[in-house]
C-alpha cells in the first residue's frame, strides 16, 4: 500500500510540474532555470549522504555514486543552458569603422 501510495503521489508531481512549466511565460525561463539549478545543487548533498551511508550494503554506495554523478550533471548543464540563453540577450558590439584611416 505504502508503494502504490509513494508512486501516485510521484505521478500527481509529475503532472502538476509539467503543467507549471507549460504555463510560464518565456521571459521567465531564465530565473527558472536558475531556481531549479540551485535546487539541483541541494540534490547533491542528499546524493552525498546516501552515498557516504555506512550501513556496509553496495547497493547504497552503487545508489549514492550514481546519484552524485547524475545531479552534477544536471546542475553543469542547467548552468550552461542558462549561460546560453543570458547570452542571447547581451549586445552585440559592432566593431566601428574608423574614417580617414584608408
Amino acid at each position: 500500500m505504502e508503494l502504490m501510495l509513494l508512486l501516485f503521489i510521484f505521478v500527481l508531481a509529475g503532472f502538476l510540474g509539467f503543467e507549471l512549466i507549460a504555463k510560464v511565460p518565456s521571459q521567465l525561463h531564465t530565473p527558472l532555470m536558475s531556481g531549479s539549478n540551485a535546487i539541483s545543487g541541494i540534490t547533491i548533498v542528499g546524493a552525498l549522504l546516501a552515498a557516504g551511508a555506512d550501513d556496509g550494503s553496495t547497493l547504497t554506495t552503487v545508489l549514492g555514486t550514481t546519484a552524485v554523478a547524475l545531479a552534477t550533471i544536471n546542475v553543469i548543464g542547467g548552468y550552461l543552458v542558462t549561460d546560453r540563453m543570458l547570452a542571447m540577450f547581451k549586445k552585440r558590439k559592432v566593431a566601428k569603422k574608423e574614417e580617414g584611416s584608408q
